[in-house]
């Protein structure tokens, strides 16, 4: 079937922003980011092989794609030299979570990373490395606002392989 000339009520929906309007995302700070594989493809390790998965020295469970996305959560600290930190983080079956910290800057655009572009420039590094997209297309962040809320986070980032049954990115497959 083809459509010719569109009308307006067959325009489709404008995906809206999760963005926060007038933030600068470039400003000193802490940020709560969960990136997530198309379709929700358990790539980085299997359920059941170990509920420690990313923690820095912590690799023994990965997958091939799993240590590629861990060495490469690695490197934003020496690319950003040392303006982006990687607070915390884990490698969960189908996405990741991390708390990243934006320190030092000025807050200017031009010369202090974004979170958009620390996490478009370390999904396409990963994307490069494996030769396929694997990405979903966005990722969502949280701003951090207070010292409880980043403790709340680190908390569920620890704690967040021991509940993976009960999460929401949990994907049961059929036996």
């Amino acid at each position: 079937m083809i459509l010719i000339g569109l009308g307006d009520s067959m325009k489709l929906p404008k995906r809206k922003s999760n963005r926060l309007n007038e933030y600068n995302y470039s400003k000193n700070g802490a940020y709560f980011v969960t990136i997530c594989v198309k379709d929700r493809h358990e790539l980085f390790w299997k359920q059941g092989v170990g509920a420690t998965l990313g923690r820095p020295n912590d690799t023994a469970h990965l997958s091939i794609y799993g240590n590629v996305v861990n060495n490469e959560i690695k490197r934003i600290e020496k690319i950003y030299n040392d303006v982006v930190v990687i607070t915390r983080y884990v490698i969960m079956p189908n996405h990741i979570h991390l708390v990243i910290c934006l320190q030092g800057n000025d807050g200017r655009p031009q010369v202090a990373p974004t979170i958009s572009r620390v996490i478009q420039q370390f999904k396409g590094s990963v994307t490069k490395q494996l030769g396929f997209p694997l990405w979903q297309k966005l990722f969502h962040d949280h701003i951090i606002r207070n010292e409880d809320e980043y403790f709340r986070i680190l908390q569920y980032i620890e704690n967040n392989p021991f509940y993976w049954e009960q999460d929401l990115y949990y994907k049961p497959t059929n036996p």
